[in-house]
């Protein structure tokens, strides 16, 4: 369960090969995270969340760790990470790194080790059959693949290149505490725990998500790394359900500080058919599924609110409208951050960028591109690959930062790792904050707006307008607080009575309300009061 500083925390996510390069190598960097920690700070950032910099060969973009102890050189030193940690202190603010603990890179001195023979001390630390079962790979084909030296099968549920650590082998387990409990004695803050939902698998019996043993070993992690430190853990659970993941997050137990889910993500997907069959979003599932959230974790544990993260396209451009930019983005993040839990921004999201339609050779992404090749060998047509592509691809959103105007958006004087947006000349952070208007400075009085009222934290949530498919809207209130929060999710005008809430201070809105009786497009509206003393 949450920590009151973590219930009241901004988290802001970094993805460091797209942030800001300090070398101009065309790769983002340490160094420059540090340079614009006071933008981060400026705009009402609390914790930052850290995308991988451990040593990695980058199969997967740095989730492919080969030394869990070690930065890798194209990010800068460890001496660099430390300075950056003191640094983020320094501004009153924490730094969170991402663990990958379900897997390592077959670059890893484990696996390297492993490998050689069936006798070897670290032959357990992975996952081995003769005979392997049909588990798919989350990236293609199949989750097994034969290891020439023994002739044995390896269990990767990503890439050939991320084998599966063997959570059941207790040397293994004791070799992660220890080097958790090393990064935490340096002065991390916490951890983004990726897939942790998988640690508990039972391979053999097809129990991969919330297996037998995720308790059991969440338990003994938070034993050995976690109890008696005041530090924010994010648990990345997809294939949880939501009643779980408030349970593994209640406050007896400790176990998380809180969980990323993604019923409300995968609503734009056909159901069963996976992440690239689409369909379009229905306000009314929408509904049904934040409601659902904020009912659970009002009784139990804590969540997580996000649009968008470095495996989500960004959401002004999946929910919203590139057309109505800036509407869209202020009321997407109305809808969702006044609600129950932890908020967290994705890099750029609070500048309103965009998702890029990239060309096919353009695609750097592993699942993107074997995601192309299987659909192509299925006979799916190619201007329907591209199309799922455009709306889906992880590339969508690590296109780089935009700063400002200059070459390649002031990301980097190099050539960068992947293509920039061409539109940085108009979306960019230097023209964001000079724009009274615009999206940035909306995004920092949401923020400032939330740290203030504590019907935010703590209100109870009722949907309003519950039957209407083109209105969000919902109450949050207290015994001494009221604040009602509307959005329009159409590019329409509707018509709405909001003289109901002439009582209501009005706390923010995206765009001047012109008329009592009607909601402009994409307009998102906060009404507050206090409530008479006694008055439930």
């Amino acid at each position: 369960m949450a920590n009151d500083w973590i219930k009241e925390s901004v988290v802001y996510q970094i993805y460091p090969l797209s942030f800001n390069d300090s070398n101009d190598d065309g790769i983002g960097d340490i160094n420059g995270i540090k340079e614009k920690l006071p933008y981060l700070k400026n705009l009402g950032i609390d914790v930052i969340w850290l995308s991988p910099v451990y040593q990695s060969p980058m199969d997967d973009n740095g989730y492919d760790i080969s030394n869990y102890y070690e930065i890798n050189p194209m990010f800068g030193t460890k001496e660099d990470l430390i300075d950056l940690i003191k640094e983020t202190h320094n501004q009153g603010m924490k730094l969170i790194m991402d663990l990958v603990l379900n897997h390592t890179s077959d670059e890893h001195v484990w696996f390297k080790e492993a490998r050689k023979s069936k006798d070897n001390p670290y032959r357990d630390y992975y996952i081995w059959s003769d005979t392997p079962n049909d588990i798919t790979s989350v990236f293609s084909g199949s989750a097994w693949t034969k290891e020439a030296q023994t002739g044995q099968y390896y269990f990767h549920l990503f890439s050939k290149k991320q084998p599966d650590l063997n959570w059941q082998n207790s040397a293994l387990r004791h070799e992660i505490y220890q080097m958790i409990n090393d990064w935490l004695d340096l002065g991390i803050d916490g951890f983004r725990l990726d897939v942790i939902d998988l640690i508990g698998k039972d391979v053999f019996n097809k129990k991969l998500s919330d297996g037998p043993y995720l308790e059991t070993f969440l338990k003994e992690m938070y034993e050995a790394c976690f109890k008696g430190r005041d530090i924010l853990t994010v648990g990345e659970m997809p294939g949880l359900s939501l009643e779980r993941a408030a349970y593994l997050t209640k406050e007896e137990d400790h176990l998380l500080s809180m969980v990323f889910q993604f019923d409300h993500i995968s609503l734009d997907e056909q159901p069963g058919k996976g992440k690239w069959a689409l369909k379009p979003l229905d306000l009314l599932d929408l509904k049904r599924v934040f409601k659902r959230q904020q009912e659970v974790y009002e009784k139990q544990g804590w969540g997580s609110l996000f649009w968008s993260n470095h495996d989500q396209p960004r959401a002004v451009s999946r929910y919203g409208s590139v057309n109505h930019r800036v509407l869209s983005s202020t009321m997407l993040h109305t809808l969702l951050f006044f609600q129950r839990g932890t908020p967290y921004i994705y890099q750029g999201e609070e500048l309103g960028m965009t998702g890029y339609r990239f060309n096919l050779e353009e695609f750097k992404d592993i699942e993107s591109i074997n995601y192309y090749k299987e659909a192509l060998a299925l006979g799916i047509k190619e201007a329907d690959i591209l199309k799922s592509l455009h709306q889906k691809s992880r590339d969508n959103s690590r296109t780089p930062m935009q700063w400002d105007d200059t070459k390649n958006a002031g990301f980097s004087n190099g050539t960068p790792w992947i293509k920039v947006n061409p539109n940085y000349k108009e979306i960019n952070a230097a023209n964001e904050q000079q724009d009274k208007n615009g999206v940035y400075h909306y995004i920092k009085k949401l923020l400032q707006l939330r740290k203030e009222k504590n019907v935010v934290k703590e209100g109870h949530f009722t949907l309003l307008d519950e039957t209407s498919s083109q209105i969000f809207s919902y109450q949050r209130k207290t015994s001494n607080e009221t604040l009602v929060v509307i959005c329009n999710f159409t590019n329409e005008a509707l018509t709405y009575d909001l003289s109901t809430y002439q009582s209501y201070e009005l706390l923010l809105t995206n765009q001047p309300i012109t008329n009592d009786h009607c909601l402009s497009p994409y307009q998102a509206i906060v009404y507050y009061k206090e409530n008479n003393h006694g008055n439930h």
